[in-house]
């Protein structure tokens, strides 16, 4: 039986595609489309709430659906590659991927529209941590580096082409554009795939799946989601529907985590939190990605929403970020061992710090010249963030643990940020509207000011109510986003003593390559 193992282990290493160029584009552009999803609406958001009659709050639904329903789905790779096999389970993800973004562009409702986002977001779960593993496998084991790199380019391209692609489309087309584009080069990625990886031999085995991690998951992960997003909606505790959503997902998180400890094969390994540096290093990644997303989120709704900007010009002052982590990732890849990678995750950290507290001082005057200088900043932290922190996550994990390590920090990165999405925009939201009551107490028609100003308009009062209130709730979401963009600032201070918990050295234990 061992023998056989080995065997069929064997064969799988040293299969290879008719061509591995075309296997390479293909697997590469199915993670491209996943990626690009999660930041390609994020310009169109205020196009797409004003088309389908949704509010900003609620138009974050386009976001959070997605992200949180990625998250739910990607601990089940494993069991569903071990069930039906990688090359089948990778076509069939990004056959129904582009089926779900062909139904997005033809939502007619908010409601369709998450709908369909839902469940965009629900088969493309297993989408990266599949791709990782056959770009792996095809590769000779002297190349896979190389494979390691394209996989490291297109996490750090697709968010940045995102915005770009997104504004460009909302603006010149239409914004179900953004997701009718998908369709082509998912059927091209599907289709190539399976040409040229279709004869791969698959070690498949009647896997069992942690059934009861599975529900209490979705349940609670899903219930804590709505009550961020409705909260605001619904004034938070005093509505009887949120009191029970924090019940209900109090209950099954706890029930989650007590079971995911004890279950033999649990659907996420939380038993690994007791390696200290994968406890210090995932909760670095975790804390340091929401906040970066909140702010990936929040600058093209403030541009367009405050400042004025269109689709297209939003995606343009945003593009930036990416210049330095492209420039930069083969270098940091190679060299970033030699340093002790706590001290690049710490400056990773002030980097983004410094830059959050830019924006946070930016006002309604502020030129694009100026943003587009603070996201270029953003890069040089965002390319010695990745790198550094997931290193030192896997650093004390051996064998089989570095793979359960990777999915469990990627589950619980796309969580925190899918939460912090919902939490970033009640703060804004909710701090604009106490800005603009702040703001108001101002305006009386006693007031000598006020009144020369009605007469200076013909004693058109509704003309400058209407005038002035417009300005009022301007500067106000303004007061709030600056608010919010220095609170991002002092937390993204605090992670930095978080990374020195972690202790050296942060090369995984059988790995090639020194330590610190």
């Amino acid at each position: 039986m061992a023998a056989s193992a080995g065997t069929m282990q064997g064969e799988l290493d040293q299969f290879r595609p008719r061509s591995l160029v075309l296997a390479t584009i293909a697997l590469s552009l199915g993670t491209f489309m996943q990626v690009l999803d999660m930041t390609i609406a994020n310009v169109s958001l205020p196009t797409i709430a004003g088309n389908l009659g949704a509010s900003q709050d609620q138009s974050t639904w386009i976001i959070t659906s997605f992200t949180v329903c990625q998250a739910i789905t990607l601990p089940m790779t494993g069991f569903l590659s071990r069930r039906i096999g990688e090359v089948k389970l990778f076509v069939a993800a990004v056959l129904l991927f582009s089926l779900f973004s062909f139904a997005c562009g033809l939502a007619t409702s908010l409601g369709m529209l998450v709908l369909f986002r839902t469940l965009q977001g629900a088969v493309c779960g297993p989408m990266y941590p599949i791709t990782q593993s056959l770009m792996v496998s095809i590769y000779p084991r002297d190349q896979r580096g190389m494979a390691l790199a394209i996989i490291s380019m297109i996490t750090v391209v697709a968010p940045i082409a995102g915005p770009l692609l997104g504004g460009w489309i909302t603006d010149s087309y239409s914004w179900r554009w953004i997701f009718f584009i998908n369709v082509p080069f998912g059927i091209f990625a599907g289709l190539m795939a399976w040409m040229q990886m279709g004869g791969r031999l698959e070690k498949l085995r009647r896997a069992r799946i942690d059934w009861v991690g599975v529900a209490t998951l979705i349940v609670g992960v899903g219930a804590l989601q709505i009550l961020l997003d409705k909260g605001n909606e619904l004034d938070w505790f005093r509505s009887t529907t949120i009191v029970v959503l924090a019940v209900v997902a109090a209950i099954a998180l706890a029930i989650f985590t007590i079971w995911e400890l004890t279950e033999e094969e649990p659907l996420v390994d939380l038993r690994l939190f007791r390696h200290r540096n994968f406890a210090a290093g995932t909760l670095a990644l975790v804390l340091a990605f929401a906040l970066f997303f909140s702010i990936a989120l929040m600058l093209p709704l403030w541009l367009q929403n405050t400042l004025g900007y269109t689709a297209m010009w939003s995606g343009l002052a945003t593009a930036p970020v990416g210049v330095i982590p492209v420039l930069t990732v083969f270098f940091v890849g190679k060299y970033a061992h030699r340093f002790d990678l706590r001290w690049l995750a710490a400056i990773s950290f002030a980097v983004m710090g410094f830059v959050s507290f830019r924006f946070g001082s930016f006002n309604t005057e502020t030129d694009f010249a100026s943003v587009a200088i603070t996201e270029l900043i953003m890069g040089a932290g965002i390319a010695l963030f990745f790198l550094p922190v997931l290193t030192i996550l896997l650093s004390d994990l051996e064998g089989p643990e570095i793979a359960e390590g990777s999915g469990s920090a990627t589950f619980l990165r796309t969580v925190g940020a899918s939460f912090a999405i919902s939490i970033v925009t009640y703060l804004w939201t909710r701090g604009g509207v106490a800005s603009h009551a702040t703001l108001t107490e101002h305006i009386s028609p006693f007031n000598a000011e006020v009144r020369h100003a009605i007469t200076a308009m013909g004693g058109d009062v509704a003309h400058y109510a209407g005038m002035v209130n417009q300005v009022i709730s301007q500067q106000a979401m303004q007061i709030s986003f600056n608010n919010v963009m220095n609170g991002l600032g002092f937390c993204f201070l605090a992670l930095i003593p978080v990374v020195w918990l972690a202790r050296p050295p942060f090369s995984p234990r059988g790995a090639p390559g020194g330590g610190h």
